[in-house]
């Protein structure tokens, strides 16, 4: 048992009366996928309005109804093509949604560079997924790379907590053009039957290990220290005072 795997181990817990109610109820699990975006688009707003204690609130109950979705559907007998198509669809609303609340917030405070940052994180994220969708119509699976979307979601959730929401930023643009980058390269090598990358730095890189494995909780400790540690002043945090490292690079 990992670190990650214990707390979703506890994290299922109270997920499993809240699936067992949503069966009960006969609620469609498409309904509950829908719910869980238009919630989304209430925590975009929060962040918009510079709320992030409140965002962070709502963003946990959205990706409730974001997480038992395919659970509901599973147990009830409800999983079909067409759910499967909803449940991606409604996750990049959910993520357009989030990503906007953003930029709205850093347009409203005059910070075009972390309009820029914002936008730039958006755009690699949405790449991410779609590096994924078109290389899976190629060759059978390309679940490589570190940053999908539930880590995405923790860390917008970390970020609006924390208030160290720059800081997540830059975490998620980099490790989102590595995973764009590990899905073409991925692509490449299935496609024209070439090995795949071996050692430590590939590990680390080239992510190909599962949630909940030891190298998965080294990554999320090394994300949080970086998260935490790092001063808001050196990213030119806009909730930070001082122009910062980045301020003389920019």
């Amino acid at each position: 048992m990992t670190v990650t795997g214990a707390i979703g181990a506890v994290c299922m817990l109270p997920l499993r009366a809240i699936i067992s109610a949503s069966v009960a109820l006969g609620i469609h699990p498409n309904v509950l996928t829908l719910i869980g975006v238009l919630i989304n688009i209430v925590a975009a707003w929060a962040l918009a309005v510079d709320q992030f204690m409140l965002a962070g609130v709502i963003m946990i109950v959205a990706n409730i109804f974001d997480f038992i979705d395919g659970k509901v559907a599973h147990i009830s007998g409800k999983q079909s093509a067409f759910g499967a198509f909803w449940d991606s669809t409604l996750d990049r609303f959910s993520d357009l949604a989030l990503f906007t609340g953003l930029i709205w917030l850093y347009a409203e405070l005059g910070r075009k560079d972390y309009v820029l940052v914002a936008t730039m994180t958006l755009i690699f994220s949405l790449m991410t997924s779609y590096a994924r969708a078109r290389a899976e119509c190629l060759i059978e699976k390309c679940k490589v790379g570190f940053m999908e979307r539930p880590e995405r979601i923790v860390l917008f959730m970390v970020g609006a907590f924390t208030d160290r929401m720059a800081n997540v930023l830059w975490v998620i643009l980099a490790l989102s053009v590595i995973a764009v980058a590990n899905r073409i390269y991925y692509t490449y090598l299935a496609l024209n039957k070439l090995p795949m990358p071996s050692g430590t730095f590939a590990r680390f890189f080239f992510w190909r290990d599962e949630r909940a494995t030891i190298p998965y909780d080294i990554w999320v400790v090394v994300i949080l220290i970086w998260v935490w540690f790092v001063p808001p002043d050196w990213l030119r945090d806009p909730a930070a005072s001082g122009m910062g490292l980045l301020g003389y690079l920019m």
